[in-house]
Formats: C-alpha cells, structure tokens, sequence
C-alpha cells in the first residue's frame, strides 16, 4: 500500500474518483429523466437533429436554408455566437489597452475621461446598454426608403449597413494557400529578426519583410491570374435593399455591447498591471534615454503582461457567455436559434444539453489558449 503516500498518484487517484462521480451522477440524471418522459409518451434522443429545420435564421454566418437540418441550423447559432464573441474581444482588447494607458496618463483631463468612462460601463448592467444601442440605431437611422447612400453601393439605414460583397469564383483553395504559406513565412521572418535584434541590439526591418511575405504570395496570384473576385453591389428597392453584404442593426448593438462592456473590464486589468510594474523601471528607462512611449512599449507592457493575462482570461470567457444576451435584441446566437428549436421539436433537454456542453467547450478551449500563452510569456527560471 505504499502507492498510497504517493503524492502524484493520490493527485490522479482523487481526480479519476471525482470524474467518475461525476459521470455517475450525470448518468443517473439522464436515466431518470428518460424513464419519466418515456412514461409520458415524449419524445426522446437526438434524432430531431437530422430533421427539417423549417424556419430562416436572418443572419447566417455560414450558408442555411429553411430546408437544411436543425443540427446545421444549431451550427449555424454556434458560429454566430462565435463570430460576435471573437470580434467583440478583440475590439474590447485594442480599445481596452488604449483606455487603460490613458488612465495613467498624466493630463488629468484625458484621465478623468478614462475613468469616467470605465465608470459608466462598469456600473450599468450589460443588457441596458444592448437595449440602448439597439434603440439608438433603429431611431437614428432613416428607414429603407430613405437609406443614407453614403458611397456608391453602400447604403446605411434603420435595418443595417449594406455594401457590396466581395464573392470568390475560382482559385479558393490556391488563395488558402498562398494565405498560409504567406503567414508562415512572416511568422519565421519575424521571429528571426526578433532574435538577431536581441542579439545584436540593433534594429532592423523585420516587421516590414514579415508584412511583404504575408502579402506577395497573393500579390503574385492575383498577377498570375490564380484567382477570380466578382463583385455583388446592392440594390435600392421599394420596401428593401437586395443583394450585397447585410451589416443588421441587431450585430451592431450586440458588439457594441460585449466590445465596449469588456474594453473597460480590460482597461482596469491592464491598469493594475501596469501599476503592479515597479517605478524603477521607468526611472531606469529614462536615465537610458527612452521616452515614455518606448519606455510603455518597450519596457513596461511586456512586463505587466505577465500580470494582465490571468485576469484577462476571465473577460474573455465574460464576453463568450454574455454574448447570450443577443436574444433580447433578436441576435439569431446559439440561445436563440436553441429556443425556437425547442419550440419546434418539443425537445428541452436535449437541445439544453447541447448548448451547455457547446459553452463549456468554448471556454474550456479559450482557458487552455489563454493558459498556453501565459506559460509562453511567463518568465522562465535559469
């Protein structure tokens, strides 16, 4: 038994006993609920997945018809989610980081301006603000009829931005790879010229070449004739704007929301990270004659980051689950589709079942992104 006092072993031995009870318990649930609506004559399983969905989804962030299955109309709800939640976090990061410096500013005015600004997000819930964006753009706007025609095909109105849409006709597969290629070789040009600056304490013009590698391979596709681009510019109707790409006024407002509610969650975050920096860096910084802006680039962020990506984690697995917050304005999300999919079909647990284990792997996989970028930057022991 002296497995037993083995600390790794008993670490494993406790986490395999957890999981399986776990899985026992969530086993247990199911059986049960099972066996009580078998009783009741309802319908159970997933099989309703491969059914006709039988309804429109208004914005789709990958192809759907009325006539595709409910399981592609769910993946069309997940890639929505996906798709504002993403853009949110980053949009909230850059402003964020941009809210955050200036909160140390020293002109009392752009820091007073920094913190009000944290204070009115911070302190007035999410949804208010949804229902705010979203009434500001359809009362601001004109209607369809009237649509602001603010550059030739792109038209701005109370029901969305609409601009002509870019459609691939050939040479996709040929782009995807110059695109890949492309970002690989300025990852190693960039990487490299990294290293010989550190090295060698002189500047060089890595970022440029990295950016010329990223670029002259579709560059040179585009010359050879490997790829083909029709343009589809939209169309002013009586009642609608066809054609063309359809900006809705429901994913403004919800990426206003999750953008400017975490910018100032990120902004807090890298102020205390930056303050958690000692001055003596910025007074070693200056007797070495950098400026504050090279001495904040250079010095200090890299530093502070080290600090700032934990807490950063948890905004970002904010803005994915309050991104569910779309169906107040009518977001066709993942909720949103789930709900008139139990609607349709009868089936609650199920489709409940399916967009929780969606969230925890959404954030299980932002976490372990999150966790593998902390160790990369932490500082390394020698």
């Amino acid at each position: 038994m002296a497995f037993l006092h083995d600390m790794r072993f008993r670490a494993y031995f406790y986490q395999v006993v957890a999981i399986g009870f776990v899985v026992l318990a969530g086993w247990t649930m199911f059986s049960t609920a099972s066996d009580n609506l078998a009783k009741q004559n309802i319908a159970t399983g997933f099989d309703f997945l491969t059914r006709p969905a039988g309804f429109v989804i208004t914005e789709a962030a990958i192809a759907f018809e009325a006539t595709d299955t409910v399981g592609r109309a769910i993946l069309v709800g997940i890639a929505n989610t996906v798709k504002v939640s993403l853009l949110a976090a980053i949009f909230g990061t850059l402003l964020g980081l941009g809210v955050g410096i200036a909160r140390m500013s020293h002109n009392p005015l752009l820091a007073r301006l920094a913190l009000t600004y944290v204070e009115l997000l911070r302190n007035v819930p999410l949804l208010l603000y949804l229902f705010l964006w979203y009434s500001l753009i359809i009362l601001v706007l004109p209607p369809v009829k009237q649509a602001l025609n603010l550059l030739p095909g792109v038209y701005l109105s109370n029901s969305g931005l609409v601009v002509p849409a870019a459609l691939l006709q050939s040479g996709g597969l040929a782009l995807l790879a110059c695109l890949v290629g492309g970002a690989a070789a300025a990852f190693f040009i960039r990487t490299v010229a990294t290293r010989r600056r550190i090295a060698t304490g002189q500047p060089n013009q890595g970022g440029l070449l990295a950016i010329a590698a990223l670029l002259a391979p579709v560059f040179l596709l585009w010359l050879a004739g490997g790829f083909s681009v029709d343009w589809d510019f939209p169309t002013a109707g009586k009642f609608r704007l066809t054609a063309g790409l359809h900006v809705r006024p429901e994913f403004v407002a919800l990426l206003f929301g999750l953008a400017l509610s975490a910018s100032a969650n990120v902004a807090e975050i890298v102020r205390a990270g930056i303050q958690a920096v000692g001055k003596g860096q910025w007074e070693a910084s200056a007797a070495l004659g950098l400026s504050r802006g090279k001495t904040m680039r250079l010095v200090v962020l890299p530093q502070a980051l080290r600090i700032i990506i934990p807490p950063l984690t948890n905004t970002y697995l904010t803005v994915f689950k309050n991104s569910s917050l779309a169906i107040a304005i009518g977001y066709p999300d993942l909720v949103m589709v789930s709900n008139t999919v139990m609607n349709q079909t009868g089936q609650a647990i199920e489709t409940i079942a399916i967009f929780m284990g969606v969230y925890l792997a959404l954030s299980i996989t932002i976490s372990l992104i999150m966790n593998w970028y902390n160790a990369h930057v932490a500082l390394k022991e020698r």
